[in-house]
């Protein structure tokens, strides 16, 4: 059945090696075409308002499960006009009244809140959240990096000497989990402990640092007496986290991996073991970073891909590889929370649609098989 459920995808088309294995260039432009945004009209407007219905995107969501909640790592992105909203406006804009806009696409049932991980927020902009979502939207919510992160960062993002609150169970009930719950309510879907590049000085410690997360973990409260569908998920950017006593803790403590598909990571299939030995569970999954950009390209992907209006790097394997385990996830009635960063491919909005397509054709392909779900 595992075997089955995070096996490779069946028969995927072959992909064109240019779209995900190398930079764009003048010649690849005219092949690119079908994946850049859609012309929209300039014009600026005080009042964020959704683009209208696009009939195609309102069919292809009717075919995924109810169990799949599909968004992008954040939304504050004037580039996605067209995509998401009509017209021009500025981040500024977009941070006050374009969650309620992003909420009506017909694709997206879940958000990553990343700003929690530089500051913690406190439970009235949750609840603001909270507001601005339908009754069954999902947030996923990154923990606060003064409790994930083993280092005290400068600005520039160096480590300046090691952090005393690291995994401090007091701070991540106080600072994250207490006011996600209280603010976001039943709304809160994954809580991500995104745990920072360790130094090479604790990566020498992982038996203790394994400990000292149990410790934080089995102190925090379950989510599911006021968030039925909450998930503690706990994300790494060290391979080396990724053994069998990892998986025991977080399988001790009720809580799962989040499948970080980042550069820093080994790929997707190399990941499954984890999910694997935590199974049954829910999916939570966070695909941030293109390989093609290396482990430390966040910056270069970021002057690339800006204003995030089209994809740059389709990666089409990646795609097939990820449709097939939330589909054998969510057949099985489990939840599958996987948000999408414009730094994957450079456009997550057209990420995520490229995501559903291939979520589709291979729920179709069970059907066509007669194989059952749930």
């Amino acid at each position: 059945m595992q075997d089955d459920l995070f096996g490779s995808p069946e028969a995927p088309t072959p992909p064109a090696p240019s779209r995900h294995s190398t930079r764009p260039t003048k010649a690849d432009a005219p092949e690119a075409a079908e994946y850049a945004a859609p012309p929209a009209q300039r014009k600026r407007s005080s009042q964020v308002t959704a683009m209208a219905p696009d009939g195609a995107l309102t069919a292809l969501a009717t075919t995924l499960p109810p169990q799949l909640r599909l968004g992008t790592s954040s939304w504050t992105y004037p580039g996605w006009k067209g995509l998401v909203w009509e017209g021009e406006h500025s981040d500024t804009q977009l941070s006050k009244q374009g969650l309620a806009v992003y909420a009506q696409h017909p694709l997206m049932r879940t958000v990553s809140i990343d700003r929690s991980f530089y500051r913690p927020l406190t439970v009235s902009q949750y609840e603001r959240y909270a507001s601005q979502a339908p009754d069954d939207f999902r947030f996923v919510v990154k923990a606060p990096s003064v409790v994930t992160d083993a280092l005290v960062r400068s600005e520039d993002g160096r480590g300046r000497q090691a952090n005393p609150a690291f995994l401090s169970p007091e701070l991540a009930l106080s600072e994250c989990v207490e006011p996600a719950l209280q603010g976001l309510g039943h709304k809160l879907g994954a809580l991500v402990f995104q745990l920072s590049p360790l130094p090479l000085a604790q990566l020498d410690r992982l038996p203790l640092l394994l400990e000292r997360l149990r410790t934080m973990l089995l102190a925090l409260p379950a989510l599911a007496p006021t968030a039925p569908d909450g998930v503690i998920a706990v994300e790494v950017r060290d391979p080396e986290w990724l053994t069998p006593d990892f998986a025991a803790v977080l399988r001790e403590a009720g809580a799962t991996y989040c499948l970080g598909l980042h550069a820093k990571m080994p790929p997707l299939q190399q990941q499954l073991p984890m999910l694997r030995a935590l199974w049954p569970g829910p999916l939570v999954c966070r695909w941030n970073l293109n390989p093609v950009h290396g482990p430390y390209g966040y910056e270069e992907a970021e002057r690339l891909y800006d204003p995030y209006d089209r994809l740059h790097h389709p990666d089409l394997p990646t795609r097939a590889e990820l449709a097939s385990v939330i589909a054998g996830i969510t057949r099985r009635g489990q939840n599958a929370f996987v948000t999408i960063s414009n730094h994957a491919e450079g456009c997550a909005p057209l990420t995520v649609r490229g995501v559903a397509e291939e979520v589709a054709a291979v729920l179709a392909t069970h059907v066509r098989q007669g194989r059952p779900g749930v």
